[in-house]
């Protein structure tokens, strides 16, 4: 017995006629009674009550028409969710994320315009430091990464796409000397304490930046895991800190930002994932936020 048998009888029970049933299904009479003959054969009796008019059922019969019913419903049910997994409708996106995808705006902008869409996929969020994201997307414990990009060189199974850049300003306790200052200068950083993020190292982006513009005046003073840590330690007066510029959104006593006119260390947003992603409903938010907002590789 198979999927095709019970459409065909459904039909004959439906219609209670050959005739009807078979012009429903767009086959000739004759072929329609055969494969009903060959399914009552399997079953091992009869299902239909055949007169010159109609058609009734037997016992047997209304018993296979209620299970037919159930299992060609079910059926559709499996194709409608698998099909809905398959265009990543369902499913899940673990996204991890550090404090400039927060005070950007960019990773609200994404999750509400994915969520629009997808409204059954199962978001989940995790703030992590770009390091551990990166090793966890690796490890396949987290999707996507919203993170800042420290490093030139870029692992090849993992693929980068910038969401965001922006100017890095200063930021500094209100008591300190240089807040009077409306912008500063690179120069004006040579010897101050500056407050790193952790992932910074003699290797990052940054570091070589600095280096080569302060030479040997460049003084790191700490290396701090995260952005509220970054800004709480500058507003104490324990150093000075470059931040991205979105930062200055988050107005803190005793805290002040300063601009300083220095494009090239500007620091940017990416967007980090597998490059052989198996899951679809992941590719499904990459694709859409790639479709909804300003993506370059």
């Amino acid at each position: 017995m198979d999927l095709r048998h019970l459409k065909y009888f459904l039909a004959v029970a439906e219609e209670r006629h050959f005739g009807r049933a078979a012009q429903r299904l767009n086959i000739v009479q004759p072929a329609l009674s055969m494969q009903i003959k060959a399914l009552e054969a399997e079953l091992g009796g009869p299902l239909l009550i055949r007169t010159s008019r109609s058609v009734e059922l037997t016992e047997a019969g209304k018993l296979l028409q209620v299970e037919a019913v159930r299992t060609l419903e079910q059926l559709e049910a499996t194709r409608l969710a698998v099909g809905r997994s398959v265009r990543g409708e369902t499913g899940r996106v673990r996204l991890g994320f550090a404090g400039n995808a927060v005070f950007s705006g960019r990773l609200m902008q994404d999750i509400r315009a994915f969520r629009k869409d997808y409204p059954d996929a199962e978001l989940i969020c995790q703030e992590l430091p770009p390091q551990l994201q990166k090793e966890a997307i690796e490890k396949g414990t987290l999707d996507i990464g919203y993170m800042p990009d420290f490093y030139p060189e870029h692992d090849p199974a993992l693929k980068y796409e910038s969401i965001g850049e922006w100017e890095r300003v200063v930021v500094m306790s209100s008591e300190h000397p240089l807040a009077v200052e409306k912008n500063l200068t690179i120069e004006m950083l040579s010897h101050q304490p500056l407050i790193m993020y952790a992932i910074n190292d003699a290797d990052s982006l940054l570091d070589r930046q600095l280096q080569s513009l302060l030479g040997d005046s460049l003084h790191i003073g700490w290396r701090i895991s995260s952005s509220l840590s970054v800004l709480a330690m500058a507003g104490a007066g324990l150093g000075i800190a470059l931040v991205p510029a979105p930062l200055a959104k988050m107005a803190l006593p005793g805290v002040v930002y300063r601009g300083l006119n220095m494009p090239e260390l500007s620091a940017n947003l990416m967007m980090v994932s597998r490059k052989n992603e198996p899951s679809a409903t992941v590719l499904a938010y990459l694709n859409h936020t790639r479709k909804h907002g300003f993506f370059s590789s």
